[in-house]
């Protein structure tokens, strides 16, 4: 049971490239990918009608799971993602507590073939 403490598993769709950004770190370079996951389902109100409920997820992805989401995605792929949720904060240039809710993905499961 200790391995399902704040584990997040997710299968969705791409919605833009991810964003990549290369930096160095005690001499050696490292990597992050940003991007957001799109997960829907469908479920029929009580007026018969279908429903469409789209959430959105902002996924990390740090060195080697960053690479593959750079070589192998793009906008519209569909992905697996297993992570930690996390949550932080961060001043704007107004002043203003800005919070952000994220995955740091721990692994990384590829539907389809290699983006074009």
């Amino acid at each position: 049971m200790r391995s399902m403490k704040n584990s997040v598993s997710l299968i969705g769709r791409i919605g833009n490239p991810a964003e990549i950004k290369k930096f160095q770190k005690d001499k050696k370079e490292n990597k992050v990918a940003n991007f957001s996951v799109a997960t829907s389902y469908t479920y029929t109100n009580s007026e018969g009608e279908k429903i469409e409920n789209t959430q959105w997820h902002r996924i990390v992805a740090w060195d080697k799971l960053a690479d593959i989401v750079e070589k192998y995605t793009g906008k519209g792929s569909e992905i697996g993602i297993e992570g930690q949720l996390t949550h932080r904060s961060y001043e704007d240039e107004d002043g203003t507590t800005k919070y952000i809710t994220e995955v740091i993905a721990n692994e990384v499961l590829l539907f389809g073939g290699k983006k074009d």
